[in-house]
């Protein structure tokens, strides 16, 4: 790394918290280096309390971009000076370009999920999901998929302080797409099983299964799914969730969030390098 940070290195990074176990840095700083690009990129754990003056800093340090991880996604952009149409849609940004001191957020996690999707030969065009949750991820997966030709998506979430934001992902869905979308409680377990038992594909979209949730999955067991059902789930540490464990022993086809978190860091390093990252290298750096 030494011989490869020069006084000409510019900076790339990720805010987040908490992040350490963030898989980022190895992917972007082994597209830099196959690549020869002079960058370095760094992850930040940054407390909410923190997150303007980190903006600032980054601004005045002319960092030329980085990742926005939870619990910021939706809270950053007011501290931005422009928001592309896709993360207006989302509300919520998961990318920050800076040209010149000014700075724009957009959101690449929707088109990271679908292109995780493909990559694994997976095509959900036509056909109807079922997702859980409301956040930053969930947003951008259920709008690119929604603009991508997905037929049908139900959303299921708690009735806390994210039920409002799936109420207007649904209004925006179907006014703004072809898609139908549908809001139901994660708790009413009978139209839980009858939706999921209607789609092609199950998707956990929330951090149950991660950190201090591990072990959970936001199913009440495995009678939930059914053979030929494919079941993702955005969370990529652990590599597994229970959700994925469970849903093997079922038999169906799962995806973890690594191929989305490869995906959509791939668009982010395209709008700050204009180059194309070198998904083999990176997959190799990533053990994928």
């Amino acid at each position: 790394m030494e011989k490869r940070i020069t006084g000409h290195t510019e900076l790339l990074g990720l805010i987040a918290t908490p992040i350490r176990h963030s898989k980022s840095p190895v992917m972007h700083n082994a597209a830099c280096r196959a690549l020869g690009l002079d960058y370095a990129y760094l992850a930040f754990d940054i407390q909410p309390d923190q997150l303007e003056d980190a903006v600032k800093g980054f601004k005045a340090l002319n960092v030329r971009g980085w990742n926005v991880s939870m619990p910021y996604k939706t809270s950053i952009g007011q501290y931005l000076d422009h928001i592309t149409p896709i993360a207006k849609m989302c509300g919520a940004i998961n990318t920050v370009i800076n040209d010149n001191g000014v700075l724009t957020g957009t959101i690449t996690d929707g088109t990271g999920y679908m292109n995780a999707l493909k990559d694994q030969g997976i095509d959900i065009i036509g056909k109807k999901m079922t997702i859980v949750g409301a956040g930053g991820a969930a947003t951008a997966i259920v709008m690119q998929a929604a603009l991508d030709g997905v037929k049908e998506i139900s959303i299921f979430n708690i009735k806390d302080a994210s039920w409002n934001r799936a109420l207007e992902n649904v209004e925006k869905i179907n006014s703004q797409t072809k898609c139908k979308a549908q809001l139901f409680d994660l708790n009413d377990h009978e139209t839980l099983r009858k939706e999921i038992n209607e789609s092609a594909i199950f998707t956990n979209a929330t951090n149950v299964g991660m950190g201090k949730l591990e072990g959970q999955m936001v199913l009440p067991d495995t009678s939930y799914l059914r053979k030929d059902l494919i079941v993702s789930d955005v969370i990529y540490m652990p590599e597994k969730t229970k959700l994925l464990e469970e849903a093997e022993k079922v038999g169906c086809q799962t995806i973890n969030g690594l191929g989305m978190m490869l995906y959509q860091g791939a668009a982010s390093f395209k709008l700050w390098t204009d180059q194309d990252m070198p998904i083999d290298k990176v997959k190799e750096a990533l053990d994928f």
